[in-house]
């Protein structure tokens, strides 16, 4: 839906996603007899453009600008385009034996070029730019980018990293074993936002973020039997902070400036989780099952920052995730295999962040859920088999359902929602209201695919998505809700043939 009325409810332009990715891996394993060396080394080169229509959104910055009908119907195109190459090695040594004592050293590099930019191609909007705003303003705003494209920004990433780690385990006795490790890590980004054109702020800002610390990892396993193991584990885990775009502060009404234009950086995220589980191995079946609890520190949280058509990501002090985890993999008969797994969760807050008016921030309240978490979901298969000339047949059947969710945490408050635009424009008031409910709903998906492997050739036919289900994956609102109002959604059911020639 558009929340822009008179607006014309059908796209001015085609939307694509485009995305060539190459990456390559060489692999060097020498055996020392006393231990094995290994080397990893990978080069990933990737081009992502994804183009959409944002007619819509910059029409209604036209409308709030005072331009006429033929300015505010200019279609218009954001492009977000992703350009990165990366290199990463990872150089360990391991143990070989099977004595009661087994250990693992080893180190990690990463260099990681990233030419992240947003473009705005909106041919014919400088000429109303100035008719409106006075000859020379579109030239004034540029900041050294192109004509037509009011809005422009240009992010070069350049992010280092490096880490030391290891691990141990002991064979306390035949059935009782522990493992402890850590890992050092030194993280560095440094990257430069420029921003030019009549919605941007003509920003030229250099940021760093670095960082460095250790995480371990505690396990212990008991062999109750040769079929079942009980473990238990703590880990801690983490996350890099950064630097927040600035905001578009031409868009921003003042409460929106005001409200989110206080957090310029945002700080590492750390967690520790605990879990226990156990592993069931008999006759042909697979079953493990765990529990687990999550205490997280200083998590990220991203917001939409109102009618600023910005993002903002926050911290939040504590929030914590606890459930159980299950698995099981069975053999009913000879080349027929099922396997089903699922998770029940708990997501919350444990904190809540108040905004400068004393106010609950986008729905950051302790107790309330966190964005994007089902509370359940389940996912099953099922393959048969078969032998055939000179190679191996196959068909299978997958099926996943996915719980309820939320784009962001402010959608489960006051919700159904209304949007209203507040742009009168071409006889409406601005007043008319959209009412959307913002769960995102449960959903199910059911994939086929058949095949037949031989020595050097694999062909598989597939059909994605069968049923044609239309899943909600999250829910888009421009400038706040005041322009396009939409949801980005799977694939439509998809049907095709893949081969696979090894020589």
């Amino acid at each position: 839906p558009t929340n822009f009325e008179n607006f014309d409810q059908h796209l001015l332009l085609e939307e694509a996603f485009e995305d060539e990715f190459m990456l390559g891996d060489v692999t060097i394993a020498w055996d020392l007899g006393f231990a094995t060396v290994t080397s990893i080394t990978s080069y990933t080169d990737r081009e992502i453009l994804v183009s959409r229509d944002a007619s819509a959104l910059t029409g209604s910055v036209s409308v709030d600008l005072g331009f006429p009908l033929e300015g505010v119907l200019l279609p218009s195109n954001l492009r977000d385009t992703t350009d990165l190459q990366q290199i990463t090695e990872e150089a360990r040594i391991s143990s070989n034996g099977d004595g009661p004592f087994q250990w693992l050293i080893g180190a990690f590099y990463s260099t990681t070029d990233r030419d992240y930019a947003q473009l705005l191609p909106t041919p014919g909007y400088d000429f109303y730019t100035d008719l409106v705003l006075g000859a020379g303003t579109s030239d004034a705003v540029a900041n050294g980018f192109g004509p037509d494209s009011p809005y422009n920004a240009v992010l070069p990433y350049d992010i280092r990293q490096y880490a030391i780690f290891g691990e141990a385990t002991l064979d306390i006795t035949d059935r009782l074993h522990a493992t402890a490790g850590v890992r050092y890590y030194d993280f560095k980004e440094e990257r430069r936002f420029t921003s030019g054109g009549l919605f941007a702020n003509g920003d030229d800002e250099l940021d760093t973020t670095s960082s460095d610390g250790f995480s371990p990892r505690f396990l212990l396993s008991y062999d109750v039997s040769d079929e079942v193991t009980v473990n238990a584990q703590a880990s801690k885990g983490f996350r890099l902070g950064g630097a927040n775009d600035p905001l578009n502060i031409t868009l921003c009404g003042p409460d929106d400036a005001a409200t989110f234009g206080g957090y310029p950086e945002y700080e590492d995220e750390t967690l520790w989780n605990y879990e226990a589980g156990v592993k069931v191995r008999t006759a042909g079946v697979t079953f493990n099952v765990a529990g687990f609890y999550t205490d997280i520190s200083n998590l990220h949280v991203t917001l939409d920052a109102g009618s600023c058509s910005s993002r903002v990501v926050f911290n939040v002090p504590e929030a914590h995730t606890m459930g159980v985890e299950w698995e099981l993999e069975a053999e009913l008969m000879q080349g027929f295999d099922v396997s089903i797994a699922g998770s029940l969760l708990q997501a919350e807050f444990d904190s809540t962040v108040m905004d400068i008016n004393g106010g609950v921030l986008g729905g950051i309240e302790e107790g309330n859920r966190l964005a994007s978490v089902p509370e359940f979901q389940i996912a099953a298969t099922a393959q048969y088999s078969f032998p055939v000339a000179g190679g191996e047949g196959y068909i299978a059947a997958t099926f996943q359902h996915v719980g309820d969710r939320f784009t962001q945490p402010s959608d489960q408050v006051g919700n159904p929602r209304s949007f209203v635009s507040g742009l009168p424009f071409g006889g409406a008031t601005g007043a008319d209201a959209t009412v959307l409910d913002l769960t995102l709903p449960s959903y199910e998906l059911v994939n086929f695919n058949a095949g037949v492997t031989f020595e050097n050739l694999d062909v598989v036919f597939y059909v994605n998505n069968a049923l044609n289900e239309e899943a909600l994956f999250s829910f888009d609102r421009e400038r706040g809700g005041r322009a396009r109002l939409g949801y980005h959604v799977n694939q439509p059911r998809t049907f095709g043939v893949t081969a696979r020639v090894r020589f």
